[in-house]
């Protein structure tokens, strides 16, 4: 095998970050198109997971088991696991509703303050150390989330609401995998989040099945919800396969690119200057913190 250097991992590391976050971004815009055409959340949900399932159980967990030997659902917390799904489930439903009457760039931009949560509340949680970096950084991008959901700003307080909602059982999503991948392996949490979600939402989605018949359009849709959820995924975890979480986290702020690209080619919406200014400042915190805790924990350099 062709030896590879590090630089050369880490652009092939940000290369696939991009790549999924961007995929992740076709998802959010599915689900804002089919909430605006009257589908309810769950019933997207359900879909998102049943056909990422599918093909994780095709795919993924027939090579698990020929690489380590064991089913892809041993798990050495599977409690945590199931949990830890269920709140993933929670956080996609919530995350759509967010889409239903937020802008998609906005919407993305008050689900970025997940990782700031998390900076602030690993000292407890995490046991991880606290730096007075982090707390700069947290205060910087809540100011700049409070820019965004200002009082007379293009959000409605509904909005507002189910954002700071969808950032924090996020944040706390986010912690969770932390704990449970230091015991097992990412695909077994992948396939968890996975198989619960599907089966968490079959019980609930006859309760909130459409009346109408999907359009051959709108069922193309609602498929490609599971397909890009799937591949988007797909290039994050590998992304973390080839470079450090710390060097990789100011590149999942570009995320805000394609979601407001998107959100203009779809739906012809922009932020106004205001919020423009708001989520710069929550990108700019991220970015800058996430440059700090590489120099912290390299301080000599990437070579």
């Amino acid at each position: 095998m062709r030896h590879v250097t590090p630089r050369a991992s880490l652009w092939l590391g940000i290369a696939f970050l991009v790549s999924g976050q961007w995929t992740l971004s076709l998802l959010d815009t599915a689900g804002k198109l089919l909430v605006q055409a009257g589908y309810h959340v769950v019933m997207i949900s359900w879909m998102r997971y049943t056909i990422n399932t599918l093909f994780m159980a095709v795919t993924l967990a027939p090579y698990y088991h020929k690489r380590y030997g064991k089913s892809i659902l041993h798990a050495r917390q599977p409690g945590l696991q199931i949990f830890r799904a269920a709140l993933l489930l929670l956080s996609t439903i919530v995350f759509f509703s967010v889409l239903k009457i937020v802008p998609l760039a906005e919407g993305t931009a008050m689900n970025f303050c997940a990782p700031l949560i998390v900076l602030a509340t690993s000292p407890w949680l995490l046991k991880e150390k606290a730096y007075p970096s982090r707390w700069v950084a947290v205060a910087i991008g809540f100011c700049g989330m409070l820019i965004v959901i200002r009082p007379g700003g293009s959000i409605v307080p509904a909005g507002v609401m189910l954002g700071i909602a969808s950032a924090l059982v996020f944040a706390l999503v986010v912690v969770l995998t932390r704990k449970i991948n230091q015991s097992d392996h990412p695909m077994v949490t992948l396939f968890y989040g996975g198989v619960v979600g599907m089966a968490l939402s079959s019980l609930i989605v006859p309760f909130f099945w459409s009346s109408h018949m999907p359009s051959p359009r709108e069922w193309l849709i609602l498929a490609s919800t599971g397909v890009t959820s799937t591949i988007g995924h797909f290039f994050v975890n590998s992304a973390y396969k080839h470079a450090e979480a710390s060097l990789l986290a100011p590149f999942a702020y570009l995320q805000i690119i394609s979601a407001t690209t998107m959100g203009w080619l779809v739906f012809n919406q922009l932020p106004d200057s205001l919020t423009a200014l708001g989520i710069a400042v929550i990108c700019a915190s991220g970015m800058g913190i996430g440059y700090i805790e590489h120099r912290r924990t390299h301080p000599g350099g990437t070579e």
